[in-house]
């Protein structure tokens, strides 16, 4: 399977891409209802797609017993498939894919039948794996489904992966895009460097994952070097799970940059990205190693009636000491970077 031009051009173009959370019932059961909620709340605040069966979905919703990663996908597929018939927008539709080999190529041949566009590829179960075996991994997915190479920090299970990982997997002819998520400059640096010594930086777009350093990075451009001529290369979007709150303001956030970008002095956009940043300090509990990171996305959702409470299937994940208290502060210090009264306007309708 291949990505059509029409979607590769928009996704080059630069898309709001949350991370869509998984609704429970107090019973840790799939509450539809408002699982359909939110995605009619991501698709109506302007967003380009949604990504599904990711991180802030949870991941245990592929434990045995549990079994909830097809059912999910196939929730928004359907409530996309509702927005493209009464909009006609198309939105993108990214299926996270997990695992070894086996289990991951059974996810994404899910991904395929249900009409995912791609696979945002994890690479968590690789943690002690060469480069050499990894790539082969992510060739044997990339003949099933385009792939989005996913960099994730280390604090919730991810590794590091070097230049040299980056380059030949942007070699990869089916990769599209690149999420960058290792909170962390100088291996941020080390994908965008690999994409552009891989020959193909006109070809793959990159997403910012750094929920720490969201604006930053969409105001960021590249200029690296190689082999005596000046490649300049841009991060065009965001799939991110803080997207997952205040969407409205995130869709509204990148057209800014995109109309904004030289219109605004230096000073605006840092005072801009720090409070974006502390925000996503506060949600995703960055004083205590990120521990609340789902939760605390919960915790904004709660409050705005989309999801009717915190619960998570590991019963374990709780809002740590302190967390809601900071929560509480960037409410208050940031009011214009909350989508409270867009949700409010809206939620009867989306929970119907």
């Amino acid at each position: 399977m291949k990505l059509n031009e029409i979607k590769r051009k928009i996704l080059n173009e630069g898309l709001v891409i949350p991370a869509h959370p998984l609704a429970l019932t107090k019973n840790r059961k799939l509450d539809e209802r408002r699982q359909r909620a939110l995605s009619r709340y991501y698709l109506e605040s302007g967003v380009g797609g949604l990504a599904v069966g990711v991180h802030t979905t949870q991941f245990e919703i592929r434990n045995p017993g549990i079994d909830l990663y097809q059912p999910v996908l196939e929730l928004a597929k359907e409530e996309m498939d509702n927005f493209f018939n009464a909009t006609g927008y198309n939105a993108f539709r990214v299926a996270g894919v997990i695992g070894k080999t086996k289990s991951a190529l059974a996810e994404a041949k899910t991904a395929v039948n249900l009409g995912y566009d791609v696979a945002l590829l994890g690479l968590a179960a690789f943690n002690n794996a060469t480069n050499k075996e990894i790539i082969a991994h992510c060739k044997e997915v990339a003949e099933v489904i385009p792939i989005i190479g996913f960099y994730f920090q280390k604090a919730v299970g991810g590794r590091y992966l070097d230049v040299d990982f980056w380059r030949e997997f942007a070699k990869i002819e089916n990769v599209v895009a690149i999420k960058m998520a290792p909170f962390n400059r100088y291996q941020t640096f080390d994908v965008v460097r690999g994409v552009i010594e891989s020959g193909r930086a006109n070809e793959i777009a990159l997403y910012t994952g750094n929920d720490d350093n969201i604006v930053v990075d969409l105001l960021a451009n590249y200029e690296i070097n190689h082999n005596g001529e000046v490649y300049s290369k841009n991060i065009v979007g965001g799939l991110l799970g803080h997207w997952a709150v205040w969407a409205q303001k995130a869709v509204s956030l990148l057209k800014d940059v995109k109309k904004n970008k030289e219109n605004k002095s230096v000073g605006e956009w840092l005072s801009l990205a720090n409070k974006v940043t502390d925000s996503n300090a506060a949600f995703f509990d960055a004083a205590n190693d990120f521990k609340g990171c789902i939760v605390g996305l919960h915790e904004v959702l709660r409050r705005q009636g989309l999801l009717e409470g915190l619960w998570t299937l590991n019963e374990n994940e709780v809002l740590t000491n302190g967390q809601l208290k900071e929560i509480d502060r960037v409410y208050a210090s940031y009011p214009e970077l909350n989508d409270d009264a867009f949700v409010k306007e809206n939620l009867d309708k989306w929970l119907r």
